[in-house]
């Protein structure tokens, strides 16, 4: 499978989705650390992607995004951000309400 194919289909199967630098648990960088904090303070499940781990995804997915960062969190598909846009939102009460309607929205659907 190419990598852009496997980046779309990660995004697809997972409506929130963050690509950083090892795992929440053990992060490999002070920024993926960060979000990863967040992420966990928010209390929603995510889907995760340690591009350490896979150099394709490292390579092409700032090209695919347009961005040229790590970590990136992605929802329903769409870039969010990275560490200091998530930080900023975080702070001001934005991603908790986004992070919360998404993961509601899918629960729903599973139950259905």
């Amino acid at each position: 499978m190419e990598t852009v194919e496997k980046i779309k289909q990660q995004l697809s199967e997972n409506p929130i989705i963050l690509y950083m630098k090892g795992s929440p648990k053990l992060p490999s960088c002070g920024f993926s650390s960060q979000v990863a904090q967040i992420m966990i303070n928010c209390n929603e499940q995510f889907a995760y992607v340690d591009i350490l781990q896979h150099p394709d995804i490292r390579s092409e997915l700032p090209k695919y995004a347009n961005w040229p960062t790590f970590p990136q969190l992605w929802i329903e598909g769409e870039l969010i951000g990275g560490c200091d846009i998530l930080t900023e939102m975080y702070q001001k009460g934005e991603l908790q309400p986004l992070l919360k309607e998404t993961a509601d929205k899918y629960k729903a659907e599973e139950q259905d």
